[in-house]
């Protein structure tokens, strides 16, 4: 991590405020005085501000059962948005894995880990998405096997790849796809003759929604859940 954006995450300092630190030899890596704003420490560095220790900031993972109306912005001007339910510092840096809609409930993961946001919404990863769905009229044995196939969607070159389905009752499923297409699971089913009536996301990867969360309430992921994640 640059030096400047270090010191601007751990302390008060904007990041303005902690290059004019740095310029003014008020900052040491190990010992030495740093004055280059851009130069990489790494979680052995230890970075002082005048004779005090700057605590490096760990990243933050967290869990969050959306509720509808919510929109997964970290400004919106019409619409309460997913960080306006989570009162935590710094919370520019946190960035939302995997956005819904504003219509759909349930799992969102939020993190300031760059690299970890990356592997979870990458589409070469393929993570699976679990979804519950409610639908406007039963669904069909042929609409199973051409959702089982893969659907052409309006405007992609390539057929969605194959969605998994399980039966809960005539006008409830539950959807599984691994790819993060815009309004996915609509589209599907509206291209195969049916169409969603409400929409809640279970799990990303092998993150599941904690059942004991309820609508706009939040948690860390714990341990076991990070390490669950495939890299």
């Amino acid at each position: 991590m640059r030096l400047d954006k270090l010191i601007s995450n751990s302390t008060s300092f904007t990041r303005s405020q902690a290059k004019f630190a740095i310029r003014g030899g008020k900052v040491k890596i190990d010992g030495v005085v740093a004055k280059n704003a851009a130069q990489q420490v790494t979680e052995e560095s230890n970075v002082e501000y005048m004779g005090v220790a700057v605590n490096k900031v760990q990243p933050r993972y967290i869990m969050f059962n959306k509720p509808t109306g919510v929109v997964c912005a970290n400004k919106d001007k019409d619409h309460t948005t997913v960080f306006d339910s989570l009162f935590l510092p710094r919370q520019d840096t946190l960035h939302v894995a995997g956005r819904l809609d504003i219509d759909t409930t349930g799992l969102v993961l939020i993190t300031d880990d760059g690299q970890w946001l990356h592997r979870i919404t990458s589409p070469k990863h393929n993570h699976k998405k679990v979804y519950l769905v409610e639908l406007d009229s039963p669904i069909t044995d042929n609409q199973i096997r051409i959702l089982n196939e893969g659907v052409q969607l309006k405007k992609e070159k390539k057929r969605s790849l194959p969605a998994e389905i399980e039966v809960i009752e005539d006008q409830k499923i539950r959807m599984t796809i691994s790819e993060g297409k815009y309004h996915q699971v609509k589209r599907m089913l509206a291209a195969v003759g049916n169409h969603v009536v409400t929409l809640h996301r279970e799990k990303i990867a092998h993150i599941e929604l904690d059942e004991t969360l309820a609508e706009g309430e939040w948690r860390e992921l714990t341990s076991a859940e990070l390490e669950l994640q495939v890299m």
